[in-house]
């Protein structure tokens, strides 16, 4: 696929996922990778599946400035499309709650985080 085209389809769920994660955490979520990383010339966009990760720094994953619980929506590869950061246990939890009661599963794996 030719990189602009990738791109485009990439941003359109980007921007799906902020909207989707936006509705739990307050218009708090920001916009992560458009494209997959796969070391290669071929360019592909993020996958339109959404699941949902969460991160803290116990768990490896530098969360900056921030400290608190990170909500990620990636697609089912664990490459991030939206983030919320900053999240204490309890917003956490509610947030989490709500997806799953939206029938969004849990991605388990590495995920990928924006630079």
């Amino acid at each position: 696929m030719q990189y602009f085209m990738a791109l485009k389809i990439g941003e359109k769920r980007v921007k799906s996922a902020r909207e989707y994660l936006n509705k739990f955490t307050n218009d708090t979520a920001m916009p992560a990778l458009a494209l997959k990383d796969n070391k290669t010339n071929i360019w592909e966009p993020v996958g339109e599946e959404n699941m949902y990760a969460v991160l803290n720094d116990a768990g490896g994953y530098v969360l900056t400035d921030v400290s608190g619980y990170m909500i990620v929506l990636c697609d089912k590869n664990g490459i991030s499309k939206a983030i919320a950061r900053g999240l204490d246990i309890q917003r956490k939890d509610a947030v989490v709650k709500m997806l799953q009661a939206d029938n969004i599963q849990e991605y388990k794996g590495q995920v990928s985080l924006p630079v």
